[in-house]
């Protein structure tokens, strides 16, 4: 399952997913660390369905884990070669111009 929520900040709505197994959970690598926080991801489990018409209505996606990244890879949202990987879980940032 999926967790997600979205955030208004003016014209923009910004996507914050992840994984459900990672809330709460901190990834570090090198300089890089990404916190799974409750907080901004939220905490409403969503379907898949839904999980894909926000990631298309939204202008700035924030995802972290294999399913989140999966499925805007296969939406032809995010390139294999643009995911970063925080002690191997996928991590992507998608903006819509």
């Amino acid at each position: 399952m999926i967790y997600a929520r979205i955030i208004s900040s003016g014209s923009d709505s910004i996507l914050a997913a992840c994984d459900k197994e990672l809330l709460g959970k901190t990834f570090s690598e090198g300089d890089i660390s990404i916190t799974v926080d409750k907080d901004f991801y939220g905490d409403e489990e969503v379907d898949l369905e839904s999980f894909k018409e926000m990631l298309n209505l939204s202008s700035i996606s924030n995802l972290v884990g294999e399913k989140c990244v999966s499925i805007s890879i296969e939406l032809g949202l995010v390139t294999e070669n643009n995911v970063l990987k925080i002690e191997g879980v996928p991590h992507a940032q998608i903006l819509s111009l």
